[in-house]
């Protein structure tokens, strides 16, 4: 059997996983709140001659396709791809094959908040963990951002890969990538910095946007990559199934032989 690592966080009320406003709100009922619930499919059937009383436990949740572990498609970043030949794929037109494949960690947690990786710094580490990439592997960035989910700060931690670093991964066959920071950008408050000193617009989601030209596909909030060796191990990340959404939820796993 091999060694399974959990490398999802969970959807929870938590005010500090999303920008202002923009985190998921579960509510709760428990199985007394409910009974009333189970009992009216029985008309008859008073509350308490349940079982102990009891109806079922279950959660409404307010989220978007964005909040928690998640995976984003090509549609989330641009309409179109391949440099505007083609309809950019949504989440359920995602390869399943992609899902499923050999996994490659990079470890950037020294570099500074806000600092955009380049290709020179892919190929680096990719020296210094000895790893010739090949198609189809997953590449999962670990940022200082990953010790801090949850926590005040978080949405404006860690680095973030650029165009230049994306296309770096995307030329040589890679199609899924993963991190554990709030976007696979540098965080919007160090771009946003940057933008007001030269008002260039090509330096906004420029990681994201390097989709515009080859189709790959992105997760975010990923967690607990510390916890992975630099390579040999299997990533399995299938998304949940939107129809023609930006995004779905993963319950990405590592698994280690």
């Amino acid at each position: 059997m091999p060694q399974f690592i959990d490398l999802s966080v969970a959807i929870e009320n938590n005010p500090h996983t999303d920008h202002p406003g923009g985190s998921p709100k579960v509510k709760y009922l428990n199985h007394q709140e409910t009974a009333n619930g189970l009992a009216h499919f029985f008309p008859g059937l008073k509350p308490e001659e349940l079982p102990d009383g009891e109806g079922w436990a279950v959660e409404t949740i307010t989220l978007s396709t964005h909040n928690g572990t998640h995976m984003d498609a090509p549609w989330h970043f641009h309409s179109t791809t391949n440099n505007g030949k083609d309809p950019a794929p949504t989440i359920d037109e995602t390869p399943l094959e992609y899902c499923f494949q050999p996994g490659v960690k990079l470890d950037f947690r020294h570099f500074e908040d806000g600092y955009l990786v380049c290709a020179a710094d892919v190929e680096a580490e990719l020296n210094r963990i000895e790893h010739t990439l090949k198609p189809l592997d997953i590449v999962l960035v670990n940022t200082s951002a990953g010790a801090v989910f949850g926590e005040p700060g978080y949405v404006d931690k860690g680095c973030g890969l650029g165009r230049e670093a994306t296309l770096y991964l995307t030329e040589r066959g890679v199609r899924m990538v993963g991190t554990d920071g709030w976007s696979w950008d540098a965080p919007f408050s160090h771009t946003a910095v940057k933008w007001a000193q030269n008002r260039d617009p090509s330096i906004i989601w420029e990681g994201h946007k390097a989709g515009r030209e080859i189709p790959y596909w992105q997760m975010e909030k990923l967690h607990n990559l510390e916890a992975l060796p630099a390579n040999g191990f299997t990533v399995a990340c299938f998304p949940v199934k939107i129809k023609g959404a930006s995004a779905g939820w993963t319950r990405c796993v590592a698994l280690i032989d």
